[in-house]
């Protein structure tokens, strides 16, 4: 971006809150109906009014099949001066399908430019919060409705929530360390799950610095490094055979059109607008298997990001699965060991979350353990 950002206001007691099911739509399934009444719960002891947009809750075959209702309701959420920000249901595998119907809305795009909002999700949230950035706003990335504010234990993972709370705040000068524990991945998310706490780990490692200087600074841009790498790919409706069939989708061809769609309205940034950049980026709940990660970071480097950036902050994996094989995979990828790489932090879908705000100016100090954002 060459432009100043547009910067959402904090969010403040009172205000309304949007819950958005921009991707997945299972928020609406009645196996989540418990979850959404923590969340529920949860954001009003924030002091905000929850408010589900107009298909939050229509179920994962609808907006399956309608990625316009999706659109539509982001569109509406923007235009309405009541709502103060808009957080994410959860993630997904299809946001892309919705980027014909807002980036060739003038309407829309007046929207974000004129009608500024907080915007949080993660995962598949990835290709809003790049479109957004397209657009000039700030958003925040590393949590969502459903995996935090939902979360089955008897309140919010401390950590979780302490960040979620950052949000009341400007994020200028907000300092982000590393967790004390993090969790495993729940294997029960039903109703009798209610009041459980997942399996805690002491955190063991803190910030790893991989390589380069343990102090280094720019602007943050990234997200789900499964959700670039497929925007970049041609090969994700062949790979994800598997995943689809359980999710029940019998149509692949959208896939093998992502990265058309996500091409034709510039969604991807340039090398060029990656130079001087901090990439973050963090790998999904599937976990991919250490080729795949290289297959990712290789479009990356087909791109030019990896030499355009100034250094790289990569997520904790999800139940510390592949986390060495993974440190490999990425100092092979940079194929330069003076580039920074700061591993194992607390982003994407490992819990618990830190909060990212994009396009923010970060200063690492790896050995004083800390992100500060400037």
């Amino acid at each position: 971006m060459t432009e100043p950002m547009l910067e959402p206001r904090p969010l403040k007691k009172g205000d309304r809150i949007a819950v958005i099911s921009l991707s997945s739509g299972i928020l609406g399934e009645p196996y989540c109906t418990h979850e959404k009444a923590l969340g529920v719960k949860r954001l009003e002891a924030f002091g905000l009014e929850p408010v589900f947009t107009a298909h939050a809750l229509s179920g994962s075959k609808c907006l399956w099949e309608h990625p316009e209702y999706r659109a539509a309701d982001l569109k509406a959420a923007f235009l309405d001066d009541s709502i103060s920000g808009i957080i994410c249901a959860i993630g997904g595998i299809d946001t892309f399908r919705t980027l014909p119907y807002l980036m060739e809305d003038a309407d829309f795009i007046e929207a974000v430019r004129t009608h500024p909002k907080l915007f949080l999700g993660y995962s598949d949230s990835t290709c809003n919060h790049l479109m957004l950035y397209r657009l000039g706003l700030h958003t925040f990335y590393g949590q969502a409705f459903l995996p935090d504010l939902a979360e089955l234990s008897g309140e919010m993972l401390p950590y979780s929530e302490a960040q979620f709370r950052s949000l009341f705040a400007p994020y200028h000068g907000r300092c982000i360390r590393p967790s004390a524990v993090w969790y495993e991945e729940r294997k029960d998310y039903s109703e009798a799950a209610v009041g459980t706490k997942p399996a805690a780990q002491p955190e063991q490692h803190g910030y790893e610095l991989l390589q380069g200087s343990p102090e280094f600074e720019g602007a943050l841009l990234g997200g789900c490094i499964d959700s670039i790498g497929e925007m970049l790919l041609s090969d994700c409706a062949e790979a994800y055979a598997e995943l689809f069939a359980k999710a029940g989708i019998t149509d692949p061809e959208p896939f093998r059109r992502q990265g058309e769609i996500t091409r034709r309205y510039g969604i991807f940034p340039t090398a060029e607008e990656w130079r001087g950049k901090i990439l973050f980026a963090e790998t999904s709940e599937t976990m991919p298997e250490p080729e795949r990660l290289r297959q990712y970071l290789g479009a990356l480097k087909a791109e030019g990001v990896l030499d355009a950036v100034r250094g790289i902050i990569v997520g904790k994996p999800m139940n510390e699965q592949y986390y060495e094989a993974y440190k490999t995979v990425w100092r092979d990828a940079v194929g330069n060991p003076a580039l920074p790489i700061l591993y194992n932090v607390n982003i994407g879908h490992a819990a618990p979350r830190a909060i990212l705000p994009y396009g923010a100016c970060v200063r690492i100090d790896a050995e004083k353990q800390e992100i500060r954002l400037i």
